[in-house]
């Protein structure tokens, strides 16, 4: 039976919306507009400020922030969402967290009071660093020390998990719109090779600044959440099997526990927010071949691989001849994308994430870096070095790497691989920073290369040294 009406949980109600409804739709379009629920605030509708931020309750108890002005209403069906007005008592008394935020003058004017209340909802029962809880909430007038002290309080209220559909097969149509969510992988190759034109959707950090930002009308969606195929991640002595819809927030969890990946966690950490991070994908960086995009670079040092399918079988490509330049990739019109993988450092090996931007937290890097070497017998044996932001796709630096190899990694060397990456790159110059201000930050890069492999407890760039103080 295939679901032809969007229906989910609504702070703890089902919910099921009109035939006809677009499933294109902003979530936070809908919440404060049909819904009547305007808790929930427009700041930026890009993802940036936090004012929006809902939590989708998961069936194991979990609590995901989002961002509600990108995530569209035909991803939410047979989700729970949680927005702040869904935080009360039942009779009405505010939450605890509310009223901590209250009486701890964690507010002035109040506009980003309810994302934040939500963040802290969800850090509550997640965990984990403050730091990253916050990162994706601004608030321009209280300022954060009263509002960190909140979140040093706060306790689980041990609300229990919802009681979720099981996932099935769903088309919602709207004037001029169709919106697929197969629930095989089958199903969906097949709507792929029927609609090529249609977009792929998983997470929609990135599409969905397209329908919330520039107000785009896709005839066609392809909606991947619902096939359980792309979902998942499996850890092999050899490397890491990463689902294309596996969100960032479940391969964050597995950087920082999987042994040789711990550079790339430190990474991920600094991707977009936890709100991003919560339904962003490695399959969909992929899919939009980003010129920047934070996670490419380490793809391309670690020597990753996609498989792709499609009705006619599978095939796998290395992520250096998948993306084939400003946007593109190699994915033909029937295909998707299936999973990646990420092959593991071995023990000796160096592996360096660099990323370097205006703010240390949801920023797009001026420059990113994933420097990869394998040391033997005092001599450089093997290097890929990748970088992003400093030309129209993300690159290896192929003639950095022949000035490293065969030789002992000392500033000589370093120096003689900075010179040849002159020749690697072609930087731009944007708001973000100029040609000539790129190429320096790339070689400066490789400078922190060589003390990062040489000075491993030395502290490499500024958060490292502040923690270390």
């Amino acid at each position: 039976m295939i679901a032809n009406a969007i229906a989910f949980l609504l702070n703890g109600r089902p919910v099921s919306l009109p035939p006809g409804t677009s499933p294109t739709t902003p979530l936070l379009d809908w919440l404060r507009g049909p819904a009547g629920l305007t808790g929930t605030k427009e700041g930026c509708a890009e993802g940036d400020c936090g004012a929006c931020t809902v939590v989708l309750e998961a069936a194991d108890g979990g609590r995901i922030p989002v961002n509600a002005c990108l995530t569209l209403l035909g991803q939410v069906h047979g989700a729970a969402i949680r927005t702040v007005e869904g935080l009360r008592g039942a009779d009405g008394t505010p939450h605890p967290i509310q009223r901590a935020m209250a009486e701890s003058d964690g507010t002035q004017c109040g506009f980003c009071t309810p994302g934040i209340v939500m963040a802290a909802w969800a850090q509550a029962r997640q965990g984990g660093e403050v730091h990253e809880a916050l990162a994706g909430n601004l608030c321009r007038c209280t300022g954060y020390r009263p509002i960190l002290d909140v979140f040093a309080t706060l306790a689980d209220d041990a609300a229990p998990p919802p009681a979720l559909p099981e996932p099935g097969p769903a088309r919602f149509e709207a004037p001029g719109q169709v919106f697929h969510r197969p629930a095989t992988l089958a199903d969906l190759l097949a709507l792929r090779a029927a609609h090529p034109g249609a977009w792929l959707l998983a997470g929609g950090t990135d599409l969905g600044l397209r329908v919330s930002d520039h107000r785009e009308v896709p005839a066609a969606i392809i909606c991947l959440l619902g096939v359980p195929e792309l979902h998942g991640l499996r850890a092999t002595p050899e490397a890491l099997v990463v689902g294309a819809a596996t969100p960032y927030a479940r391969l964050l969890e597995a950087c920082r526990v999987e042994a040789g990946f711990g550079p790339l966690a430190s990474l991920l950490a600094r991707l977009g927010s936890r709100q991003i991070r919560g339904l962003g994908t490695l399959g969909g960086n992929l899919g939009t071949a980003s010129p920047i995009g934070d996670a490419l670079p380490p793809l391309l040092a670690l020597g990753a691989s996609v498989e792709l399918a499609s009705l006619h079988g599978r095939r796998r490509l290395e992520v250096a001849d998948f993306l084939t330049g400003y946007r593109r990739n190699a994915l033909a019109a029937d295909e998707v994308v299936v999973s990646i993988t990420l092959p593991r450092p071995a023990p000796g090996d160096t592996l360096a994430c660099e990323k370097i931007s205006k703010r240390h937290d949801q920023d797009i890097a001026t420059v990113g870096a994933a420097l990869w070497l394998r040391p033997e017998g005092g001599r450089v044996a093997a290097a890929r070095l990748a970088f992003g932001g400093v030309g129209a796709t993300v690159l290896r630096a192929g003639r950095a790497e022949a000035a490293l190899l065969g030789r002992a990694l000392d500033p000589e060397s370093v120096e003689a691989a900075g010179a040849a990456l002159a020749e690697d790159i072609a930087p731009l110059s944007d708001w973000r920073g100029s040609a000539e201000y790129r190429l320096l930050v790339a070689q400066g890069l490789l400078r922190r290369l060589l003390l990062r492999a040489t000075c491993p407890d030395l502290p490499a760039d500024i958060a490292a040294y502040a923690e270390s103080r």
